[in-house]
């Protein structure tokens, strides 16, 4: 628990220098994610989970870099950890596309191999949309 919170501390003090987003992604495992996208390029995370009850809620932290920024698309991979429900090391790789000239509002599509701590390896698609409350 000290973890999270020194994760989350730390990306708050973080406002200055990036920009917050939300994002939602539809999956069999489904969900939220509050991120702040640092330098254009360098994204960490904080994810929860959906469509479960509250103590089997999982969290999930990642950090992603975006190693295509183009004006339209963004393409990015990561790592991760995952707590709770399915815990282990997550790996996502996914594309951001913006439709519209503000690049505020876009849609992504992802795929992240979850390696659980039994052995056991899980890969979850998900697509979604995506909200940076970014001024271009």
């Amino acid at each position: 628990m000290k973890k999270l919170f020194t994760t989350l501390f730390c990306l708050t003090t973080l406002q200055g220098f990036a920009q917050f987003g939300v994002s939602y992604h539809q999956s069999n495992m489904p969900f939220v994610g509050f991120n702040y996208e640092i330098a254009d390029r360098f994204m960490p995370e904080l994810r929860f989970g959906m469509d479960t009850h509250a103590h089997d809620m999982s969290v999930e932290a990642v950090a992603t870099y975006q190693f295509l920024d183009k004006e339209e698309v963004e393409v990015y991979a990561g790592l991760g950890g995952r707590a709770n429900r399915h815990a282990g090391l997550v790996a996502p790789i996914g594309i951001h596309v913006f439709p519209f000239p503000s690049r505020n509002f876009g849609f992504h599509i992802e795929v992240a191999p979850i390696f659980t701590e039994h052995d056991d390896a899980i890969v979850r698609g998900s697509w979604g949309i995506r909200y940076r409350f970014k001024k271009r």
